[in-house]
C-alpha cells in the first residue's frame, strides 16, 4: 500500500533564487505593519481595554441590526460596539468604562437588560476595570518579552553565531507580521491572542531549527557546493516533513476556527497566519541570510579543528 505524500520526494527546487522577491516583500510587509501599529492600533479587547461585554441570543433567532444599534445609541452609554456572531441569532455589545466605577458598570448593564432582555435572552456579562485591564496589559506585555528574549537566546547558544542572526531575524519578522495581521483584519486582541502570538514563536522556532540543523549537516558533508546549493538541498530535504506538519496544523486550526465559537476564534485566525508565515520565514527570510552573511562550509572545519586541538591538550594535561 503507498503511503501518502503530500510533497514529491527528491525535489529540486530553487528556493534561494526568490530571495531577491522575498526579502523586498518581507521588508515591505514588516514596515506595513509598523506603520498600521503606530497609525491604526489593534482592536483590543475588554481583556485589554476595559469595559463590559455582553452576549445575547435573540428569542426570535433572528437580530435586527439597525433597531439594535438605535435603542443601544439612544442609552446614552458612549458609543456601543455591536458584533453578530454567525447567522445563529446570536450577538455581542461591548461598551467603554462607564464612569462611577462599578456603580457605573452595574447601571448601564441594568440599562441593557430593561432595553433588550424582551427580544434578547443575556448569555454571559463580563466587565473589566481600568486597572485590571491595564495590569493585564503590563502582565502579557512582560510575557511576551520575557519569551521573546529566552528564545533568542536559546537560538544565540543553539547554532554558530551566523545560524543565530538568521534565525533571530526570522522570528522577529514573524512577530512583525503577526502583529500587522491583527491590525490590518481588526480581529479582537485579547489574552488568547497573546497566547497565539507565543505558539507562533515556538512553531517559527521549531521550524528554523529544522531547517538550519539540515542545513549544517549538509554543510559538513558537501564542501565544494556553494551556499546556496547546500540551503536549496537543505531545504528540499525537509520539505515533505514542513508540508506534513503545516497541513495537519492548519486542519486543526480550520476546525477550531469555524467550529470553535467566537471566544478562540482570534486564537485560530492568528495560528493560520502564523503557521505560514513561520513557514515561509524559515525558507525564504532564515536560511538566505547565510548567504548574504558569507557562511561557508570551512565555519565548520575551522570549529573542528579548535576542537581537536582543545581534546589533544587535554589529553597531554591529563598523560603529565
Amino acid at each position: 500500500m503507498k503511503l501518502l505524500r503530500l510533497a514529491p520526494e527528491n525535489t529540486k527546487f530553487g528556493f534561494m533564487r526568490l530571495r531577491r522577491v522575498s526579502y523586498p516583500l518581507s521588508a515591505t510587509l514588516s514596515i506595513v505593519s509598523v506603520l498600521m501599529f503606530l497609525f491604526v492600533g489593534m482592536n483590543f479587547g475588554i481583556d485589554f481595554a476595559g469595559g463590559t461585554q455582553v452576549d445575547m441570543r435573540a428569542k426570535g433567532g433572528e437580530v435586527h441590526m439597525a433597531d439594535l444599534r438605535a435603542k443601544a445609541d439612544s442609552l446614552g452609554l458612549g458609543p456601543v460596539e455591536i458584533q453578530q456572531i454567525g447567522s445563529g441569532g446570536d450577538v455581542l455589545l461591548r461598551l467603554n468604562v462607564q464612569p462611577g466605577g462599578d456603580t457605573g458598570e452595574q447601571k448601564a448593564i441594568a440599562a441593557l437588560r430593561d432595553a433588550f432582555s424582551s427580544d434578547y435572552d443575556f448569555r454571559s456579562v463580563a466587565s473589566v476595570g481600568p486597572t485590571v485591564s491595564s495590569e493585564l496589559v503590563q502582565s502579557g506585555t512582560l510575557g511576551v518579552v520575557v519569551a521573546i528574549i529566552a528564545v533568542l537566546a536559546y537560538l544565540w547558544f543553539r547554532f554558530e553565531w551566523q545560524f543565530a542572526v538568521g534565525a533571530i531575524i526570522g522570528t522577529m519578522h514573524d512577530l512583525l507580521l503577526t502583529v500587522g495581521f491583527f491590525c490590518v483584519t481588526q480581529i479582537e486582541f485579547n489574552q488568547t491572542s497573546i497566547a497565539a502570538i507565543l505558539t507562533i514563536v515556538g512553531y517559527s522556532l521549531n521550524e528554523t531549527v529544522v531547517v538550519l540543523d539540515r542545513i549544517r549537516e549538509v554543510m559538513r558533508k558537501y564542501k565544494r557546493l556553494s551556499t546556496a546549493e547546500i540551503i536549496d538541498m537543505s531545504v528540499n530535504a525537509v520539505l515533505p516533513r514542513t508540508i506534513m506538519t503545516a497541513t495537519t496544523v492548519f486542519l486543526a486550526l480550520l476546525a477550531l476556527f469555524f467550529l470553535g465559537g467566537h471566544v478562540i476564534r482570534s486564537f485560530s485566525a492568528a495560528m493560520i497566519w502564523g503557521i505560514f508565515v513561520a513557514t515561509y520565514s524559515s525558507i525564504f527570510i532564515c536560511s538566505p541570510m547565510l548567504i548574504y552573511m558569507g557562511v561557508r562550509s570551512d565555519v565548520f572545519d575551522r570549529k573542528d579543528t579548535d576542537e581537536g586541538a582543545a581534546a589533544t591538550s587535554a589529553d597531554r594535561k591529563v598523560k603529565v
